[in-house]
């Protein structure tokens, strides 16, 4: 599904992207098609951006470059370097230090791959390896991810919306919550099978959406970023991207969606309740008991300390899209 009509507030891939980089990129995604995903470099961090794409073999896919943003003083917002965004990780499955995740999952596999989707709906499937990348159109969408942690990114995601998978399985009139959980794998994952490497956290990874928020249009599976692949510490070979969430929902590495009939325990809020709601939207006006929520670090080309330091806006700047989906809610309560 091809989101439509940009709200005049959206920002243009072409503002937030330097101008030769944007024209190049544009060009490629126009005039190759979309190698079949058996070939797909997944497990290479330093892959090449022609990995994506195959003379001989191709397969051809619709792109939209969109930017959903609510606040015009966003606008300004430069995309976060390929570098830092594949080097700079909360994958705990890899390590709980920012530098593991990239350091720890290059020997990961990815395919073969299955992802199951069951539970309330009348047409249950599994997914194999190339049904990720053939299955549905890919989009990319330039989301802002804003971590818990209170630093940020900016990254050209490569996916398709979580509402097509949905309703490719028929959800019945039961399905109040879509449950997610990552591959649970500790020869491969080497933070589940050491619990101090891997933060203390019981694994396997699980997180959950209600239903309207997992069919909102911003809601998107991704399977590369940057017109690559994803490399294993973004969470190859598919992952959520919800935008107006902390990142913790975003979970990485899928191998289980679930529609289910009650709210399911997710990880860090089973981990610490008082410090990670289950709705996890971002609120400037609702602190972490640890530190503010109100402004955050955005990683960009400085260093990666460098003093970048803006407002944090409602819903992540996406309030336009996703705040009518808790109207009447006590955003303090239910955080």
């Amino acid at each position: 599904m091809l989101i439509k009509t940009p709200k005049s507030s959206d920002l243009k891939e072409s503002e937030v992207t330097p101008e030769n980089v944007y024209l190049n990129r544009r060009d490629l995604l126009k005039s190759l098609g979309f190698l079949g995903a058996g070939a797909l470099l997944a497990n290479s961090a330093s892959a090449n951006a022609i990995d994506w794409f195959s003379q001989e073999e191709k397969v051809k896919f619709k792109t939209t470059s969109l930017k959903y943003q609510a606040d015009a003083n966003s606008n300004n917002l430069s995309l976060t370097p390929e570098s830092k965004v594949t080097t700079h990780n909360n994958f705990y499955e890899f390590g709980a230090q920012k530098q593991q995740p990239a350091e720890l999952s290059q020997s990961f596999k990815v395919n073969p791959w299955q992802l199951t989707i069951s539970g309330e709906c009348d047409k249950p499937i599994t997914l194999d390896y190339d049904d990720l990348t053939t299955m549905f159109a890919l989009e990319e969408r330039i989301y802002r991810l804003r971590c818990v942690e209170a630093w940020s990114m900016n990254i050209p995601w490569i996916g398709f919306s979580l509402a097509d998978l949905l309703k490719k399985v028929s959800p019945n009139s039961s399905a109040k919550y879509v449950f997610f959980e990552t591959l649970h794998d500790p020869v491969q994952m080497p933070g589940q099978a050491n619990r101090r490497l891997g933060g203390g956290i019981a694994y396997p990874y699980v997180e959950g959406l209600r239903i309207d928020e997992a069919m909102n249009p911003l809601t998107l599976m991704s399977v590369g970023l940057y017109g690559k692949t994803l490399p294993p510490q973004n969470g190859a070979p598919i992952r959520l991207v919800v935008p107006w969430k902390y990142g913790f929902k975003s979970i990485k590495s899928i191998v289980s969606i679930k529609l289910v009939s009650e709210q399911p325990q997710t990880t860090w809020h089973k981990l610490a309740a008082n410090e990670y709601g289950f709705y996890a939207n971002v609120n400037p006006e609702h602190d972490h008991p640890r530190w503010s929520q109100a402004s955050e670090r955005h990683i960009t080309s400085g260093g990666l300390f460098s003093r970048n330091r803006i407002n944090t806006l409602p819903f992540n700047g996406y309030g336009e899209q996703v705040a009518h989906l808790y109207k009447g809610m006590d955003l303090r309560k239910y955080y």
